[in-house]
């Protein structure tokens, strides 16, 4: 408001001076002037004395100079412009990023362990190396370990992103945060409770986004030399001026000097600019969290795509059927489903959709880590993984299924396997023609999955992308981005906290979907509400024509600062002039910023698809 303020006085005094009421007038331009400068000035000085040179500090010292030589009104309007630019910058950074600590929400505030063979309940923080944690149905693990004792399945979507449950026993290695669904477990703890995959992963993306942070808008990269040139240039005209004329005539035109250099122009024009931008995305939902996130984002070159739920519709359903002589697919999907209705098994969920209406089985009983058994009219049922259950006369037909990417379960029926059925994520049908979009605008495209590379090399043949690189943990995940980012910027897109590293590492990270993890969402520049890639190609081609937008504004505040300069340095123009031409530019690039909020009609034509770039500002 304190900008809003300065503005509504310093408007004030202009109607007032107009009217010939010109002591009120001063009175309004000074309380403008305060209100204004109090915005940026203390910063610039707090930088000054850090030895930190920036736009701020050419500002205030311009104020200064312009009340100096007697022009309170110029002043005033030159606190009032920056102020508003500096008040759309800091309203954005200073959004909140508690989501992160989501992360650390996965792991359970206690934990049972076994002492002494009893099982006691302690807090996981306390958790150390080598203890054995008892892990019971419904029951998230605590940190990392590995099984030693039972069979089971586990929820990793939390963590890998991958929405079908992983099968583990006695010698497999368990993640921090990951569900327990169906059998008892005992797992050896391989890390301690605050040393874990999850709290790795939250430092992964706060040093990611510290880095990140650290990269300065395009205007403060240009201010970095403009500002201490600018000065040393205005002690040389006064100095150098007054050794060889009239010192009063020199330090003046030193003050213009610095009134003239000031990139006021500049300032104002980046942040109103990407405000239009994102106001006109807003059409398709459009969402971003600061101004450098919306500059680096037309200049992307490679995207880094994450499989489940981003190219895949994060939905698993059956995808094909296969069984033995005298049995129909019917037959056997309405078997699997009699059994499968029992179980909450993401899987069980996919075959009896497939299935709707199939009569209940009869003492059906889950074994853990084998699959469910019941009776279906006097015959023993049986449903369950490869591994625990042979495909007989059908494994040629299950291992091609494999191939093809899908999760396989086998049904017996009296022992005899009778069918198998192939369940699979599918891919979303727009990703192909996405993909090809992406290519035609010079975008490469890269699948990082923590997935098995057999699922995933099926899949991204599917979208039309040749660079797969599968099985990645969350830190391999951002170490990819890395390799990729080395002589490009690169975007990462996903959903899942597995993610949330490469999103933070990426030039720019796209989270997908407002149901994403929070972790994703925050860690992320970008985020979609949706999750229709098609939107994708459109935001890009949006972004570019915004930076170049940005890029027109900045030449156009550069070229007015050459011409100035000279014609200060000179007395061509005094202090007013300058101040004038500064206002009619500012008036120029406003103008020219605001074609950003033109969409075109690919917008309406896609607008339904729910992009989304966080925030409101810069």
């Amino acid at each position: 408001m304190i900008p809003v303020l300065s503005g509504v006085a310093f408007l004030t005094g202009l109607l007032l001076e107009w009217t010939g009421a010109e002591i009120p007038a001063l009175v309004l331009f000074w309380i403008g002037l305060l209100l204004g400068a109090s915005t940026f000035t203390p910063g610039a000085i707090r930088k000054l004395l850090t030895g930190k040179l920036g736009i701020g500090l050419l500002m205030t010292i311009s104020a200064v100079g312009a009340v100096i030589l007697g022009y309170v009104e110029e002043a005033a309007a030159l606190a009032f412009l920056y102020s508003i630019a500096e008040a759309l910058e800091d309203k954005a950074m200073d959004r909140a990023r508690g989501g992160l600590r989501a992360l650390l929400r996965l792991v359970p505030a206690t934990a049972t362990i076994r002492r002494d063979g009893d099982a006691v309940e302690i807090p996981a923080a306390d958790l150390a190396v080598g203890q054995t944690m008892l892990v019971r149905p419904g029951q998230r693990i605590a940190t990392d370990g590995v099984v030693r004792v039972g069979r089971s399945s586990l929820d990793t979507s939390a963590i890998t992103g991958e929405s079908i449950p992983v099968v583990v026993e006695p010698g497999v290695t368990v993640s921090a945060g990951a569900i327990n669904t169906v059998g008892a477990l005992e797992i050896e703890a391989t890390a301690a409770g605050t040393d874990n995959s999850l709290t790795t992963i939250v430092g992964l993306v706060e040093r990611a986004q510290a880095v990140k942070g650290d990269r300065a808008r395009l205007a403060d990269r240009i201010a970095r030399p403009l500002v201490p040139g600018v000065l040393i240039l205005a002690v040389l005209v006064a100095v150098v001026g007054s050794l060889l004329g009239d010192p009063g005539l020199w330090i003046t035109r030193a003050l213009v000097v610095l009134v003239a250099a000031s990139p006021c122009a500049m300032a104002i024009s980046v942040p109103l600019t990407v405000v239009a931008a994102i106001g006109s995305a807003s059409e398709f939902g459009v969402i971003i969290k600061s101004g450098a996130a919306f500059e680096r984002f037309g200049t992307i070159r490679h995207v880094a795509v994450d499989k489940t739920g981003t190219l895949t519709r994060n939905e698993p359903s059956v995808a094909a059927v296969v069984t033995a002589d005298g049995v129909t697919d019917q037959q056997a999907l309405a078997w699997a489903a009699a059994l499968e209705q029992h179980s909450t098994h993401p899987l069980a969920a996919a075959i009896t959709a497939a299935a709707p209406g199939a009569a209940a089985a009869e003492g059906v009983a889950e074994r853990a880590g084998h699959g469910i058994v019941g009776r279906i009219d006097g015959a023993l049922v049986t449903v369950g993984s490869p591994r625990w259950l042979t495909a007989g006369t059908l494994g040629e037909r299950v291992e091609h299924l494999e191939k093809q990417g899908m999760t396989v379960v086998i049904v017996h029926r009296d022992g005899v396997p009778v069918a198998a059925i192939g369940v699979r994520d599918e891919l979303r049908p727009e990703v192909p023609d996405v993909v090809r979009a992406l290519a035609a605008q010079g975008i490469g495209v890269t699948m990082l999955t923590g997935d098995n590379a057999r699922t995933a090399r099926a899949l991204a043949a599917q979208a039309g992308i040749e660079d797969v690189r599968a099985e990645l943990r969350p830190e391999e995940k951002a170490v990819a981005i890395g390799e990729l980012g080395a002589n490009r910027a690169v975007a990462m897109i996903g959903d899942g906290i597995n993610d949330a590293p490469a999103l933070a590492a990426a030039d720019i990270g796209i989270a997908m979907g407002a149901t994403g993890s929070d972790a994703a969402i925050e860690s992320a520049d970008v985020a979609f509400t949706g999750h229709d890639l098609r939107l994708l190609p459109r935001a890009f081609e949006h972004a570019r024509r915004g930076r170049r937008i940005i890029n027109q504004n900045i030449i156009l505040s550069l070229l007015i600062i050459v011409t100035l300069l000279p014609l200060a340095l000179f007395g061509v123009l005094g202090l007013a002039a300058v101040v004038l031409v500064h206002e009619v530019a500012e008036v120029v690039v406003i103008l020219n910023g605001l074609r950003a909020a033109r969409t075109g009609g690919a917008s309406r034509d896609l607008g339904h698809a729910g992009l989304t770039l966080r925030g409101g500002g810069m």
